[in-house]
């Protein structure tokens, strides 16, 4: 069996109460009602041979509208989901406004085996955490990039 993988940037930026990050609410209808656990990385699929931290970079466009930003990465390595994706992570400290993200749509049947399909935005909210509260609004297997990025010299 393939493994999924998936790459995508942690945005932080440096506030007088600690640092933040950047995270996005799922979207669609299995994700509406959710709030704790229901946050994500901006990340996407690739498949090899393109390379992780080129998908993290197209990922990021696609997922948020925006051009990846520029500034030098923070590598946080892999985690494995529970559903058996690899997760690749990079961070980046950058500044960006939610309320300038136009997030990209994805298709999908809804209700299931109801034979009609609805576009729903990929992230239906995106904003910005302090790390106590990242962690409890991220997804359980993203959690640990936090951990790292707090460990690591830059934030």
């Amino acid at each position: 069996m393939t493994v999924k993988r998936s790459a995508g940037l942690l945005l932080f930026r440096h506030r007088p109460g600690g640092p933040e990050v950047l995270l996005g609410h799922m979207g669609g209808p299995l994700w509406a009602r959710r709030d704790a656990g229901a946050w994500s990385v901006p990340k996407g699929e690739y498949v090899p041979p393109e390379e992780a931290w080129d998908a993290a970079r197209r990922e990021f466009q696609e997922e948020l509208g925006l051009p990846p930003p520029s500034g030098a990465a923070v590598p946080l390595g892999e985690s494995t989901q529970a559903n058996g994706k690899v997760v690749t992570v990079w961070a980046v400290e950058a500044d960006l406004d939610p309320a300038d993200v136009v997030p990209g749509t994805f298709t999908m049947e809804w209700p299931p085996r109801s034979g009609r399909t609805g576009t729903f935005p990929e992230l239906d909210r995106v904003a910005w955490f302090g790390i106590d509260a990242a962690h409890e609004a991220l997804v359980k297997g993203q959690r640990v990039f936090l951990d790292r990025l707090t460990a690591s010299p830059g934030p």
